[in-house]
């Protein structure tokens, strides 16, 4: 699974500025889904590959039946990995529906990160072995640390200050509130060195691309474009 031949060619040769600038035109070219389409899409974009009835959850990594979604506290529901508060833009159709930071997770561990930013460190979720999270902050199992951080950083090039939108920037800080910022990103970068994208991640990016919002998350098929955008 990788991205056509051409669609990065606009990116090619170039870093930093100039890499970002190109890499949110050639993204911003999506179709764009309503907050309701975006239960079914989970349904299909965080399929079990072991049990096609059944999502795999972000935080707790639980596989759960499809149908299980609502606001029970062991439903799963939609949670925003750049948290909505952050830049306050809601369940807008935009930043608030793009699936590529949209991720099935369960409610009690969901309400548990709430707006918080990310961060090492903290006391152990319950229910959701690995998680971790104190005042400020929240920490993911190590085998999605990866994926968090790269649905973090296609958000902040995806979304510049257009469309009547926040520019979205991670910075190097936690407790960022209403601010259009999600910290920290020296964490984020190492999140994503050390976890690589798996045959799961690559798949949801396949999913997005070729069913829902033909974009892609180039930090996905280019992980070591993070480091050029963001020395």
């Amino acid at each position: 699974m990788q991205a056509p031949d051409d669609y990065y060619q606009d990116a090619t040769g170039k870093s930093g500025p100039e890499l970002k600038a190109a890499l949110h035109t050639i993204i911003s070219e999506q179709t764009k889904l309503s907050y309701d389409e975006v239960w079914d899409a989970l349904k299909s974009t965080d399929e079990d590959p072991d049990n096609p009835s059944n999502v795999i959850l972000l935080y707790s990594g639980r596989s759960q039946a499809k149908d299980a979604s609502g606001g029970n506290p062991d439903d799963w529901n939609r949670e925003h990995v750049w948290a909505k508060s952050h830049g306050d833009f809601g369940t807008a159709t935009g930043p608030g529906t793009d699936l590529h930071h949209l991720r099935p997770a369960n409610v009690t561990v969901n309400s548990t990160r709430g707006n918080k930013d990310f961060d090492n460190g903290g006391e152990e979720v319950p229910d959701a072995p690995g998680n971790r999270t104190d005042d400020d902050s929240f920490e993911p199992r190590d085998q999605v640390k990866g994926d968090v951080a790269r649905m973090i950083l296609y958000m902040a090039v995806r979304y510049d200050g257009e469309d009547g939108f926040p520019d979205l920037e991670p910075n190097d800080k936690v407790d960022n509130g209403s601010a259009p910022n999600i910290g920290r990103l020296s964490v984020l970068k190492q999140w994503s060195a050390e976890d690589p994208p798996d045959d799961f991640e690559k798949n949801r990016n396949e999913v997005i691309y070729e069913k829902f919002q033909h974009n892609r998350n180039p930090f996905i098929d280019h992980p070591e474009w993070v480091d050029s955008i963001w020395k």
